[in-house]
């Protein structure tokens, strides 16, 4: 009777596959489930959002847009650190990224602000997420070409999304400071100003990319970041709307520096592609 059970053939379903195969191929390790996780969350902060926006309570909609651009830097970074990467997540990161940063912010500045000018208002909050979709297409799409320099991963093509939902709503930061009294009464300003970070969005404007920070500092810099990191922590609990506008000032200083650093090392490029060449 053993010798039969041990000989006995092995259960298949109909794609010819065994059965205990297809049971392994059913099993997904926690390690998929947490990148992907974080990202529902942030699609969760988004989308309340736009309720608390309907509502009127705008510094809890943008605070909730800031949590979700703070779910979104972490996600990725979980999914390599747990070597849980992808093209699941992959995807639904980036339609994640088209809800929170692109749908989210228009509807925001559009009801904030933008609602004053009517229909002309409505064109741009529709600019913004369109933009928004254009860069993530793109971005999607760059990330297959292997023929880039490694230097390339240094920066990003146009505002990324993230960034350019910020720069959108920003100017609600001046509301929140009580420089401003009613979103309304600048909505000629706020339109050409969102007008410009969406043609931001889906320009070729190098922009740094922060993803080939070095992680590793040195001995003597690692007390003075560390209080640093600290400060800056303690500083956005106290006065968030204001670190936050400092915040959009950097990142806009930073693009002149960001083209010019880009512009070098092309140059770089093509003279060490020149010398080669003639050798």
């Amino acid at each position: 009777m053993n010798l039969m059970m041990k000989h006995a053939p092995e259960r298949t379903f109909d794609d010819g596959r065994p059965a205990r195969r297809r049971r392994r191929l059913r099993v997904i390790p926690l390690r998929f489930l947490l990148p992907n996780l974080v990202t529902l969350l942030a699609v969760c902060a988004g989308v309340t959002a736009i309720r608390l926006g309907i509502d009127g309570r705008y510094e809890l909609a943008v605070g909730a847009v800031i949590l979700a651009a703070v779910l979104d830097a972490i996600d990725g970074r979980l999914a390599r650190l747990l070597k849980g990467t992808s093209r699941f997540g992959a995807e639904l990161d980036s339609l994640a990224d088209f809800v929170n940063f692109g749908v989210v912010p228009a509807m925001l500045i559009y009801l904030w602000s933008l609602h004053a000018l009517k229909n002309l208002g409505w064109v741009i909050a529709l600019a913004l997420v369109i933009a928004c979709a254009l860069r993530l297409a793109r971005f999607n799409v760059m990330l297959e070409d292997d023929d880039a320099p490694e230097w390339h991963k240094a920066f990003f093509v146009g505002i990324p999304a993230p960034a350019g939902a910020l720069l959108a709503i920003s100017p609600m930061f001046l509301g929140f400071l009580g420089l401003v009294t009613d979103g309304a009464f600048i909505a000629p300003a706020v339109l050409a100003w969102v007008a410009l970070v969406a043609l931001g969005m889906i320009s070729r404007l190098p922009t740094f990319s922060g993803k080939k920070l070095t992680r590793r500092i040195p001995r003597e810099w690692f007390l003075p970041l560390l209080a640093g990191i600290v400060l800056s922590l303690v500083l956005l609990i106290a006065f968030p709307w204001t670190m936050m506008t400092l915040a959009v000032l950097a990142y806009v200083a930073s693009l002149p520096f960001a083209w010019k650093s880009f512009r070098r090392l092309e140059e770089q490029e093509k003279l060490k592609a020149e010398a080669a060449g003639g050798a």
